[in-house]
């Protein structure tokens, strides 16, 4: 996903030098800006936490059109179902 939105502010953050260092050393090792791997690393941090999140929404959409719905008769049953 291309973002073409300006960038106008700045977020000031406090780490180990040997975190920033190593981070700095990635980045540099594929040819990227810290700052857009920072923008990127936030994005999927938001995605990965908006409740729900994809996966959830997908699977409840899915539950109340009955797809992909399994029934068990108590926990045990439930879990042999899950193979746990």
């Amino acid at each position: 996903m291309r973002y073409s939105m300006t960038k106008e502010v700045q977020i000031s953050i406090k780490m180990e030098p040997e975190l920033r260092d190593q981070f700095r050393a990635a980045t540099a090792l594929h040819h990227r800006p810290a700052a857009q791997v920072m923008r990127e690393l936030m994005r999927h941090y938001i995605s990965n936490t908006q409740i729900p999140n994809a996966l959830t929404a997908d699977t409840l959409r899915k539950s109340k059109k009955g797809e992909e719905v399994s029934k068990a008769v108590d926990s045990d049953d439930l879990f042999k179902q899950l193979d746990i």
